[in-house]
Order: C-alpha cells, then sequence, then structure tokens
C-alpha cells in the first residue's frame, strides 16, 4: 500500500471513531513526522497527494489560509476548537465536510523548534 493509501485509511477509521461525549467533539491524528528543513516539501507533497484523492471524494476545494483565524484570534475573538489550534500550528489546511464531520489535513510546520508534522483532523464544528 502506498504512503497516500495508508495515510487516507487512517483518515476513513478516524472518522468512524466516536468524537468525544459533551461539546462538539475533535480528534486529531499526527499522520507522519519528519525534522524541520528535510521533510517540509514531503509532507506537503502528502497534503497534496491527499487532497486531490479527499477532493474526488467530498468535491474539490481551495486550501483554508490561517491567517485570519488566527488575526481574529489576536484580536480577542474566541474561535471554537479545533480550529483554534489548528491555526496556530498550520498555515493552511484542506477542509471538506463528509456526512456529519467536518475533515481537514494540513501541515503542522510553524514551530521551526518542534518536528513538522502531517495532521488529519474530524470534528463536528464547522469551520468558522
Amino acid at each position: 500500500m502506498d504512503v497516500v493509501a495508508r495515510h487516507l485509511a487512517a483518515i476513513d477509521r478516524l472518522r468512524t471513531r466516536d468524537l468525544p461525549a459533551g461539546g462538539a467533539g475533535h480528534h486529531t491524528v499526527e499522520l507522519e513526522t519528519g525534522r524541520p528543513g528535510t521533510a517540509a516539501d514531503h509532507l506537503h507533497a502528502l497534503r497534496e497527494a491527499m487532497a486531490q484523492r479527499l477532493g474526488a471524494r467530498w468535491g474539490e476545494a481551495p486550501p483554508w489560509g490561517q491567517l485570519t483565524l488566527r488575526l481574529r484570534l489576536a484580536r480577542g475573538e474566541e474561535i471554537p476548537e479545533p480550529w483554534a489550534t489548528l491555526c496556530l500550528r498550520t498555515d493552511e489546511l484542506d477542509v471538506w465536510q463528509a456526512g456529519e464531520v467536518w475533515l481537514a489535513v494540513g501541515v503542522a510546520d510553524r514551530d521551526e523548534a518542534d518536528d513538522i508534522r502531517l495532521l488529519a483532523t474530524v470534528t463536528r464544528t464547522a469551520p468558522p
């Protein structure tokens, strides 16, 4: 199984998990991790390949830039989870509504001192 197919299978399993009771609930998983400088291009390419396949399932959508959400947070606006955390960790997300849940895929690479992570999130909370 190729790496994209393996990550898509992990996302499908994530979508079938029960979301935490109470509130909107969400799950975020790290699909792959790499060191800064060596893995960034690889993880961004994986995200793009996954977005193409997920777009074929649920419709094509442009990536969602996270700068506006970061500015809204900085002004004191309350942004619901998991979107508040995701906007601080990623520069853009690929987002789809899949049935009753929202799915987001992005590369967490904003912290230069930390590893780079390919993330997938499922939530009942619509993006703000």
